[in-house]
């Protein structure tokens, strides 16, 4: 997988006030953690961190801060202003070679269904696969072919196999389905009919009141 250069600074302060002041400078605010070293808390700018939240692939992550190496880490976390869709806050977990972590790595699928071309209709329940594996063998994708999936057909975690992952969803947990269509039910003839006798009764019983008064 290709390294993204990340450049950050350290933040002297972690208040809410200082916090404000990193967004409304273009800026925002982060933490970095791993599991040997404290967290330490950062700031990058909103234009360098957005394309590595706004896309469909996992990237590793070359953290650089001065005056220290590089740290190697993924996304772990990211905080969205809930008007603008902005990332207010982001969490970067550090990796350490030859230990597995565990992280979300987005879903892509292939193919059109048969059972779409049938009538069926295509339901991509899970868009992200929480997975454990180690740093080396991060995939930027988990590629899921469904080109072979028939009407009434389904694809559950059990069923899906990657090399040097190991999948943490639940196992009966449906991935994706081609289900299908709903068909609105309708009327009945008696049905219809009553609502049919109804109507008149309601009016005429209104035009009766009317009259009294």
């Amino acid at each position: 997988m290709e390294k993204v250069l990340l450049k950050a600074k350290l933040r002297s302060s972690i208040s809410k006030a200082s916090r404000s002041d990193i967004r409304k400078n273009g800026g925002v605010p982060g933490i970095f953690y791993s599991k040997h070293d404290k967290p330490i808390a950062i700031e990058v700018t909103e234009k360098s961190i957005k394309p590595l939240v706004f896309t469909s692939e996992t990237h590793l992550i070359s953290l650089e801060l001065e005056g220290q190496e590089n740290h190697e880490c993924v996304i772990k976390d990211i905080q969205f202003d809930p008007v603008t869709d902005r990332v207010v806050h982001f969490d970067l977990l550090g990796l350490t070679i030859g230990e597995k972590f565990q992280l979300e790595v987005p879903i892509q699928y292939h193919g059109s269904p048969v059972g779409v071309k049938e009538g069926g209709v295509l339901q991509q329940l899970m868009h992200k696969l929480e997975i454990e594996c180690l740093p080396k063998d991060i995939p930027q994708r988990l590629d899921i072919n469904i080109q072979n999936l028939k009407l009434g057909d389904a694809i559950h975690i059990k069923d899906l196999k990657f090399e040097n992952i190991t999948i943490l969803n639940l196992e009966d947990s449906v991935v994706v389905a081609v289900t299908h269509p709903k068909v609105e039910k309708e009327a009945t003839p008696e049905e219809l009919a009553a609502e049919t006798q109804t109507q008149p009764e309601v009016i005429g019983k209104v035009k009766a009141e009317e009259e009294e008064k």
